[in-house]
């Protein structure tokens, strides 16, 4: 119906301007919304507000010229002119119920687009360092950004999904160094474990896993990998200092090889469950591009190169700097540490880098919120790259808070464990998770009420979109059981019979879900599509608990079955882009 009116409106544009009343040089964006009384129409536009100062025109009187140039249409049974020239559209109900048979023709692809054929977007998104389990902070971006994704693919542009694995820099020295101090409390060392090491269940068992097929192969005295090692935070000293100290000496006294195979079973045990749990949280991916490799190829040389060629490098101070302030950066960064190890920054410089080179019309990158001000170097880093900034399209996503009922979850003990990913998904189940991590704007702090979303009320938001489902599958189990026909041809025909109030409101409902999925998609707003399937599934119930739908008239009756299976269609094209089940009985 929307595009039917824009379609109209812009025929009366060009009438218009064909008559000179609206130069041909003139072009407007204006408005088309849904009102929100129904004693002004159905859609309102401003349209006559916005051309009236480059048409030298009073409002009002341009509104009466563009309804003048309206073409005829039987859908639309009113237009007049509300306060200083907003054009109201009032639509005939009878059209409106063609929006059934669209949702039965079209079926799963219904409010599927093709906006954005044509064009590739990368998303890139968790990207957690491969040093632990994930956490249930790292959930909210992992289901909203697969949610993105999702969306932007079903209004047709082409979607690469993206993890960046950290394999390469410090934290992972520690975590190597970390499994190998674990490894040798296994072989029966009395080994002091590290203020900074990483003290979680899963070391020791990586640690385990080690000894049980090496044995003693990387075992070393304790007493050589102390000696000599400065003193650790809690004895008085630096734990940075201690932790790298401990580092070298892990390197030295296994040597290359035996430092590799350490570092690389922590490496694969870690991505390997990070990626199980990802698929089981109904996340995949494309690639999973290695940081290492970016060391390996050269590619962050060759991005510094591009960098100082451009004149966008100095040294200072032994090391070397990129100069982000003059692009909009508030301080310059370092690229190369006065010991000539590249930072962090430098690695990420030649990742977006090799995204550039890879063609994409739009990148992607969802990070944590903490985030934030890393945001305008990597912009300074692509524009200094001769590229156009505005490519990137930074999303953050703020940590979720843990509760069960008024009680706040502690959400990470001293010894190093934390509430996982897993652990959640296995007491909530995998779609009250998605459901709730996506319910609000990513930005925004939420709330997770654990309690919550286990319950079996309409208050849990999961459970009553997914029962809105289940109820149209009964109503389908008990034609079959009270061995009714039906007849959907003849519904389509009597759908002019549904005139009762609640069932002309599930049709606007209705019709609004491909504008919704499209906004959704190209303003990355994936909360509106939770929204619209809670407001579709009231209106549903409500319905559902005003009219009987099994009645003895049977044009009334299919009619009424052709309205409640295209919701049940809705509701089921909207929880698959969340990728959340669509039980037919709860």
């Amino acid at each position: 119906m929307r595009k039917k009116l824009e379609a109209i409106i812009q025929q009366a544009i060009v009438t218009l301007k064909k008559e000179g009343v609206i130069g041909e040089d003139i072009n407007v964006n204006a408005t088309l919304e849904r009102t929100r009384d129904a004693q002004h129409g159905d859609f309102a536009t401003n349209l006559a507000m916005m051309l009236a100062k480059p048409a030298k025109m009073n409002p009002r009187q341009l509104a009466e010229k563009l309804i003048a140039a309206l073409p005829e249409d039987n859908a639309v049974t009113k237009v007049e002119i509300a306060g200083p020239g907003f054009i109201n559209f009032f639509m005939d109900s009878s059209a409106q119920s063609d929006i059934i048979k669209l949702i039965h023709e079209q079926g799963a692809d219904f409010g599927r687009s093709q906006v954005g054929t044509g064009k590739k977007i990368q998303v890139e998104f968790v990207s957690a360092n491969p040093t632990g389990p994930l956490h249930v902070g790292h959930g909210r971006g992992a289901a909203y950004g697969s949610v993105i994704a999702d969306l932007l693919e079903a209004v047709g542009f082409t979607v690469h999904r993206e993890y960046y694995v950290n394999d390469a820099g410090r934290q992972m020295d520690i975590l190597a160094t970390s499994i190998w101090l674990r490894y040798l409390e296994e072989c029966g060392e009395p080994v002091r474990f590290p203020d900074n090491g990483y003290r979680g269940d899963y070391v020791s068992d990586i640690a385990r896993d080690i000894y049980k097929n090496a044995k003693n192969e990387y075992r070393r005295p304790f007493d050589l990998v102390q000696e000599d090692i400065p003193q650790d935070e809690s004895q008085g000293g630096d734990k940075e200092a201690h932790i790298d100290a401990l580092i070298a000496r892990a390197k030295t006294l296994l040597g290359t090889a035996g430092y590799r195979d350490v570092f690389q079973v922590g490496l694969n045990n870690i991505l390997a469950d990070i990626k199980n749990d990802l698929h089981e949280f109904g996340v995949d991916y494309q690639e999973w591009f290695s940081e290492q490799h970016l060391m390996d190829d050269g590619s962050v040389e060759k991005a510094l190169k591009r960098l100082q060629a451009s004149g966008h490098l100095y040294k200072k101070d032994g090391a070397t700097w990129f100069a982000s302030s003059n692009l909009g950066d508030e301080k310059d960064r370092v690229v190369i540490r006065e010991n000539g190890q590249y930072t962090y920054f430098a690695s990420d410089i030649a990742y977006h880098m090799n995204k550039l080179d890879r063609g994409f019309d739009q990148i992607i990158d969802i990070w944590g919120a903490d985030h934030h001000g890393y945001i305008p170097r990597v912009k300074a880093a692509i524009q200094a790259l001769g590229a156009d900034s505005a490519k990137l399209k930074v999303l953050l996503v703020q940590f979720a808070t843990l509760y069960r009922g008024d009680e706040k979850v502690q959400m990470s003990t001293r010894s190093g464990e934390f509430v996982t990913l897993r652990q959640l998904r296995d007491e909530v189940g995998k779609d009250a998770a998605r459901f709730f991590y996506v319910m609000r704007r990513s930005e925004q702090h939420m709330d997770f009420d654990l309690q919550l979303a286990t319950s079996k009320t309409s208050e849990n938001p999961v459970y009553y979109v997914q029962y809105a489902h289940a109820r149209v599958c009964s109503v389908l189990r008990q034609l079959v059981e009270k061995s009714l026909p039906r007849d959907i041809v003849s519904g389509m025909n009597a759908l002019t019979q549904l005139t009762e109030e609640h069932e002309l409101a599930l049709l606007s409902t209705l019709e609004r879900y491909p504008e919704m999925l499209e906004r959704a998609a190209l303003t990355h707003e994936p909360h509106q599509l939770i929204l619209y399937l809670r407001e579709l599934a009231n209106d549903f119930h409500t319905y559902y608990n005003a009219h009987q739908f099994l009645v003895d008239d049977a044009k009334v009756r299919d009619a009424r079955l052709n309205l409640i299976c295209a919701v049940k269609q809705v509701l089921a094209n909207g929880l698959q882009l969340l990728n959340i089940n669509t039980p037919e009985s709860m």
